[in-house]
């Protein structure tokens, strides 16, 4: 299972929030380079790196930040957040993500995603798949939508989407532990009568301590985003390393 900490900027500053709430956000670094380079000290390979005013704003902001930790580090960033147009896109891959998570857009203009997924293929596109009490939520969470978490995921499964971050708004930032219930019905999904999803889960939210770490890499998770945890230091990076060493 890759280990993804997540790095969330506003203002180009390292932050989190509580629930996806703007009005609650924490600021602790104003360097996120700082923070990235600490996490590839520990042998972390990966970073979830969100633009949350991309995400308000409906267009990228933070782009020059995706480009200072990609040309500065060696991680491989996924980048999520106001990515909407063919401009939007082209930016993100071009200032070094490896990977960029379609949520909003999958849910306003989903024929974009998959002109998306069928121009830089499947490996390169994660459906961003937001829930709160069960329906997908869009635009920086500030907007709930009548569809259905599971059926949502089944659907985009098959036009070919392997990965999905599924977070839940109600476990994000609040240290309380992830949705496994969630996150079991998503690895069940059947695309046909035939097969269980091979669907590439990304579990995120609520990630608290290193047992959830071992136990959503149990469950068969592709990965996990983990925030609040190390900066408040319920998980330690050494801890992060130690499993990485051992799997």
């Amino acid at each position: 299972m890759r280990i993804i900490p997540a790095i969330d900027i506003i203002e180009g500053k390292c932050v989190r929030l509580s629930q996806g709430d703007y009005n609650k956000k924490t600021i602790y670094n104003e360097d996120p380079l700082e923070v990235a380079k600490e996490f590839e000290d520990f042998g972390i390979k990966h970073l979830h790196l969100v633009d949350l005013d991309g995400a308000k704003n409906s267009h990228v902001v933070n782009w020059k930040v995706l480009e200072d930790l990609c040309n500065k580090t060696n991680l491989q960033v996924d980048f999520g957040g106001g990515v909407k147009t063919d401009e939007d896109i082209k930016i993100v891959f071009e200032s070094g993500a490896q990977q960029v998570t379609g949520g909003s857009i999958a849910v306003k203009n989903p024929e974009q995603l998959e002109k998306w997924i069928s121009r830089y293929g499947s490996e390169k596109i994660i459906l961003g798949a937001d829930a709160k009490e069960g329906k997908i939520a869009t635009h920086g969470w500030l907007e709930s939508s009548e569809l259905e978490v599971i059926e949502f995921i089944k659907e985009w499964r098959k036009k070919n989407i392997e990965y999905v971050i599924c977070t839940d708004i109600a476990k994000d930032g609040m240290l309380s532990g992830p949705s496994y219930d969630l996150y079991k019905s998503i690895l069940e999904i059947q695309v046909d009568s035939s097969n269980h999803s091979t669907t590439k889960l990304i579990a995120s939210g609520g990630v608290t301590s290193i047992d959830d770490v071992y136990k959503l890499n149990e469950m068969g998770c592709e990965g996990a985003i983990i925030g609040k945890a190390i900066y408040e230091g319920t998980i330690e990076l050494k801890q992060l390393s130690s499993f990485l060493l051992s799997n």
